[in-house]
């Protein structure tokens, strides 16, 4: 007799608990979502591995951990008092900060009293006789639900156990997404770094001056921009809160959700001077402007990508200096923006300091972490007292296929996306009907979006949909699988145009071994995507199967 993965499992009708909704996630998303849908009248439960509110801003809590999208955009904008009410301190803030922020969100509107804490989900079922999600955690719970919803985050699933020998290593340990709260020591300590891309920047630059000698392992040499923070003053934030509608309309305008967009026209119409001018502009402006907010062609066009390359090179060069750094630390096979560009506080001149070296682990890979450090390739052993892994993410899709999720005739997403990595409008997938996704493949914000921006009009669709099912007494909603196909091919046709999905990052997956490659977000636009999502809207849902 054949046996289903969800007969095998043991029957746990004494511990279910019956809800309207239930949300993976209490983040950035998670926490608007919840808001949303009990504002909707929903009886809603969002969960979280985390002992409090936070998400990415609760778990990454490492040396240095700061945004790097300016905090006026980095927020909520469902409310102008809420708006009104928080303080920044500063433009981009620290982790700290940020994580007080969603914590003050979610005591202003009560939201803890609906969330379950310190809690993993094990299991999704869509139970197609009922028409309902079984979902499973490991409290030894079952959650009853019609709607299930994942804003379980873009980065938040850390690539673990990539080198041989891990375990053996007798020093101490620490994955940059799994920080302890209490402060870690490394005076005195010989302290390794395996990884320099934005996470990486962010500790290097912050834990140098602690160490008695640091050893950066590189695999890739990172496009960087020095980050530009100031402290605010009343003026300030009153001059940025009197603006609250204008940046509002801004965010949700532009290419990738910030108040700055593609002003300056084509790069071709422009004279030498005023691009440079401009690229001149944007670098002093210390934010991320210059790469999503100056000349569109840096996406789609390699001259044009070519020359702002060159440009950015040179200013890296030019703050170290050092002819062997340069060769190091300034890259020359990839374009400037084609891979994550991270803001940065001194990290090339990090480098400068006689107790900093680098590895370059593409010339000698890591072959295994042995008891006393880390041995390349070369043979060469590297001793070490603290090993600090900033070694990324399975972005994107790791969160939800770490998750035993069955749609219908038992469809594994796992499976599903282990073959291509397929959505529609990167909002629900074909055969798992009301299962709603943020920050998921093929929309802005797997990759793309300023987080908040994303995950805010995520939400809204998300809501505003389920309204719609509710409004008019239906039972579930699924994309058509000829629907979902328009989807991807919209979405690969936006991709074929930019330079991004023509480099190995993990924007296409090319981290995670096995992984499907195809770029994760859609690269058309926040705006256009925007526009696409509100037709569907207006169309009450065409298109999609409605029972």
């Amino acid at each position: 007799m054949n046996v289903t993965p969800s007969m095998s499992r043991p029957s746990a009708a004494h511990n279910t608990q019956r809800y309207d909704a239930v949300i993976i996630g209490a983040g950035i998303g998670g926490l608007y979502q919840l808001y949303r849908l009990r504002e909707a009248g929903l009886k809603v439960l969002a969960i979280d591995a985390g002992s409090g509110v936070g998400g990415t801003w609760y778990w990454n809590r490492y040396p240095g951990a700061r945004v790097d999208s300016p905090s006026h955009v980095y927020q909520y904008w469902f409310s102008e008092e809420l708006n009104t009410a928080w303080n920044w301190s500063e433009r981009f803030p620290a982790q700290p900060e940020t994580e007080r922020y969603l914590n003050f969100v979610a005591d202003r509107y009560a939201l803890r009293k609906d969330i379950q804490f310190s809690t993993r989900v094990l299991s999704c079922d869509f139970d197609e006789s009922r028409e309902r999600w079984q979902v499973r955690t490991d409290k030894g719970i079952t959650l009853d639900a019609k709607y299930l919803i994942s804003c379980a985050g873009t980065l938040s699933t850390p690539l673990n156990n990539l080198f041989e020998g891990e375990q053996s290593f007798r020093g101490e340990v620490y994955h940059t997404a799994r920080w302890p709260k209490q402060p870690v020591d490394f005076t005195g300590k010989r302290v390794g770094v395996v990884g320099t891309g934005a996470t990486g920047i962010q500790v290097i630059q912050s834990i140098a001056s602690q160490v008695k000698t640091l050893t950066v392992f590189q695999r890739t040499a990172p496009y960087t921009i020095p980050m530009r923070n100031q402290c605010y003053t009343d003026a300030d934030r009153a001059k940025l809160k009197s603006r609250f509608h204008e940046i509002k309309h801004q965010v949700r305008n532009s290419f990738v959700g910030f108040d700055f967009d593609f002003t300056y026209g084509s790069y071709h119409d422009a004279s030498p001077n005023d691009r440079r001018e401009i690229l001149e502009m944007l670098w002093d402006d210390g934010s991320l402007a210059l790469w999503a907010g100056s000349y569109g062609e840096i996406f789609t066009d390699e001259a044009v990508n070519k020359e702002v390359s060159a440009f950015v090179r040179q200013k890296m060069s030019e703050r170290i200096k050092n002819p062997a750094l340069i060769k190091q630390l300034v890259p020359t096979d990839y374009g400037f923006g084609t891979r994550r560009v991270p803001l940065d506080t001194g990290y090339l001149e990090t480098f400068l300091r006689p107790n900093v070296s680098i590895v370059d682990i593409k010339a000698a890979p890591i072959e295994r972490i042995v008891e006393n450090g880390v041995q390349t390739a070369d043979g060469k052993v590297h001793e070490l007292d603290v090993l600090i892994l900033a070694t990324g993410f399975d972005a994107s899709t790791g969160a939800l296929t770490q998750i035993d999720i069955r749609g219908r005739g038992q469809q594994l997403l796992r499976d599903e996306w282990s073959k291509d990595l397929r959505t529609t409008l990167g909002l629900m997938v074909h055969k798992f009907p009301n299962l709603f996704l943020t920050a998921a493949p093929l929309s802005p914000g797997a990759a793309l979006c300023n987080a908040p921006t994303c995950l805010q009009h995520q939400v809204e669709w998300i809501t505003d949909c389920i309204r719609f099912l509710e409004d008019n007494q239906r039972a579930t909603i699924e994309p058509t699988l000829e629907q979902q196909d328009r989807w991807v091919a919209h979405h690969d046709e936006a991709a074929s145009t930019s330079l991004l999905a023509k480099t190995r990052s993990w924007y296409t997956g090319a981290n995670v071994d096995g992984k499907p490659k195809r770029l994760l977000a859609y690269a058309g636009g926040v705006n256009v995507y925007r526009e696409h999502c509100d037709a569907v809207a207006a169309q009450a849902y065409a298109d999609f199967r409605i029972n």
